[in-house]
């Protein structure tokens, strides 16, 4: 359904992203952020499902600066490979890339982030700095930015059995915003959404159901706002 394009930056050069458009009017357009693996089939079809219920998506590819057209995979390498390039990245250059991909597809109309993992901190930055209501799917690296209020609406969901994410760090999400929802999912463990061949972490359950509140969250901050 989609296909890659080139985001403009303020940097030297461009980096690629992956757009997938609805058939007729966009409702809005919505951000879709990685996790620390790149532009995967797994962030390209969640680009592809968003397009099917009506929504311009755009996946930025965040590493094409350090390295272009990167696809980790889930192995431990991966993981490390991931964790250093995340890093060597950061935040702040992170958010710059959502304003540009925001830019690339303000014609939808109002625009919303989604993020998993790496990706559901920089969604929760996107609400807190650039004002963007925000999904953030286990969020790893939320704590040290709760005590910010949010510019604009953010909900969260962690697996009961994420071993990366303890209950305490769910906890300070509810008490440090309170007015935000935070989904829990008995069951479930990190990365549970993600819906590839033979992954362990794929919960059907419990993304089916976070998907559903992911829907409904933007069809009420995006769609009709």
């Amino acid at each position: 359904m989609g296909h890659s394009i080139n985001i403009p930056t303020q940097r030297t050069r461009c980096i690629g992203g992956y757009l997938a458009k609805p058939k007729g009017k966009p409702k809005g357009g919505v951000i879709v952020v990685q996790e620390i693996f790149g532009v995967t089939a797994h962030i390209r079809s969640v680009a592809d499902r968003l397009a099917a219920v009506g929504y311009t998506a755009l996946a930025p590819a965040f590493y094409d600066h350090l390295e272009a057209g990167l696809e980790l995979a889930y192995d431990k390498s991966g993981v490390t490979r991931g964790k250093r390039l995340a890093d060597e990245l950061g935040m702040d250059r992170a958010l710059e890339y959502v304003a540009n991909a925001t830019d690339a597809i303000r014609s939808a109309g109002k625009i919303g982030v989604v993020g998993f993992c790496w990706g559901g901190t920089v969604a929760l930055l996107s609400a807190i700095r650039l004002g963007l209501p925000a999904v953030s799917y286990y969020g790893a690296r939320n704590v040290p930015y709760l005590g910010v209020n949010p510019k604009a609406p953010v909900i969260f969901h962690f697996g009961e059995k994420d071993r990366s994410i303890p209950p305490e760090a769910i906890a300070q999400h509810r008490e440090l915003l309170p007015d935000m929802p935070v989904y829990t999912y008995p069951g479930a463990g990190h990365a549970f959404n993600r819906d590839v061949k033979d992954d362990p972490h794929y919960h059907a359950a419990s993304a089916k159901l976070a998907w559903q509140r992911t829907l409904d969250f933007f069809d009420q901050q995006v769609a009709h706002a």
